[in-house]
């Protein structure tokens, strides 16, 4: 099976390259085009579809949310809301949780929290510090977060304040002036960056360097959070709690949701008018992300992501020692980034030729991101085919 690689012209604005095949269904960990082919899904809407396609549970809570409110302002309460917000701050470090609609609003919030808080340490506080790698949108203030020159160079000047240094803990203490500096943001681990998943050593030296010069620590957990890891929240890993952490992508089972969680140091800080959404947590979308959240949260399906992805990695390793194509080999659950001697984007080129969707994460990383529910059989038939795209 030959996929084209002609451009599809419609009207949608040009701001994805995208392949040009269409898809209406899906069952499991396969999607099914227009003309009925399948395809073994290692992109999961990138990281979104973390309970795959056709989940009779996720579909249920749509219909059962479809039969009560879809939405009221946000000058009122709902029971979904608060029920989904209160399940978050159980569950995690956090106080207090404020709803948007993507994750790139969700570290757009977090940006302006920590500003916040950090102007009632200090006046001159503002400074925002973002590590080699990152990505934490494209909107005006996390673009400048965002380390990808081609995505930020079209929109220079970017918003000022907010900065970019090296994975290395003499940089970050250099950047960190405790005069100016307000937060701190890191993805405990870097998903378009590469898949790096940053060592735990490192981590704990940035929360005891942040104390210290009372800056904000923020952890963009948006992809490599809510279960993906095999934990609920990534920072569970490393002993290491943040100030605030950001989440999107699974937390609606692919509706628009994100969530920002806030330490009570911060969040008793935040006043009425400080920031505000329009469908930000809406009686619609909370009832599906409560039942996403608690499929997410359960203890036997987060076993499985963390066994079945060690086991996975370990084959991506035995793959990489039989093949000198592959370089490297990085991930954590279902989180997986394979660096490759040539271009990632013919990989995934020819991986969709044999029915597979695999995604890049730069040049020269194939990213895989699985559906959690994916199973070692369907895992393993993925490697069948990736072996033969390397």
């Amino acid at each position: 099976m030959t996929v084209s690689t002609e451009p599809v012209t419609d009207s949608l604005l040009g701001t994805y390259k995208r392949a040009p095949i269409s898809f209406v269904d899906g069952e499991g960990v396969y999607l099914v085009d227009s003309e009925g082919r399948r395809y073994l899904d290692f992109v999961s809407g990138i990281a979104v579809n973390a309970l795959g396609y056709g989940d009779a549970g996720l579909r249920q809570a749509m219909h059962a949310a479809a039969d009560g409110l879809v939405h009221v302002s946000n000058l009122y309460a709902t029971q979904p809301g608060q029920q989904l917000a209160d399940t978050l701050v159980e569950r995690s470090f956090a106080d207090k949780v404020f709803f948007c609609n993507s994750g790139a609003e969700a570290n757009e919030g977090a940006f302006k929290f920590a500003r916040r808080w950090a102007r009632t340490i200090g006046a001159a506080k503002h400074e925002i510090v973002a590590l080699r790698g990152a990505f934490h949108g494209r909107l005006f203030g996390t673009l400048a977060a965002t380390d990808r020159p081609s995505y930020r160079a079209p929109f220079r000047p970017l918003a000022p304040g907010i900065s970019i240094v090296e994975r290395d803990i003499e940089d970050v203490a250099l950047a960190l002036d405790p005069e100016t500096a307000a937060a701190l943001i890191v993805e405990p681990v870097q998903g378009e960056g590469g898949v790096r998943v940053l060592d735990a050593g490192f981590l704990r030296e940035l929360r005891a360097l942040t104390r210290e010069r009372q800056v904000a620590l923020i952890f963009d957990e948006i992809q490599c959070g809510l279960g993906r890891t095999g934990k609920l929240f990534a920072y569970e890993h490393f002993g290491v709690e943040p100030d605030l952490l950001t989440l999107a992508k699974p937390l609606a089972g692919g509706l628009p949701m994100g969530a920002i969680l806030v330490s009570s140091p911060i969040a008793t800080t935040i006043k009425p008018g400080d920031h505000g959404t329009t469908f930000g947590g809406g009686p619609f979308l909370a009832s599906v992300a409560n039942y996403v959240l608690a499929r997410l949260s359960d203890p036997e399906l987060l076993m499985h992501v963390e066994q079945t992805g060690a086991w996975f990695g370990k084959r991506l390793a035995d793959m990489a020692r039989r093949n000198d194509r592959i370089r490297t080999v990085r991930g954590i659950g279902f989180m997986w980034g394979v660096d490759v001697a040539g271009i990632a984007s013919q990989v995934v080129q020819r991986a969709l030729d044999a029915g597979m969707l695999v995604c890049s994460a730069g040049d020269y990383t194939v990213r895989l991101l699985p559906p959690l529910v994916a199973s070692r059989e369907e895992l393993s038939a993925g490697l069948t085919i990736l072996e033969d795209a390397f």
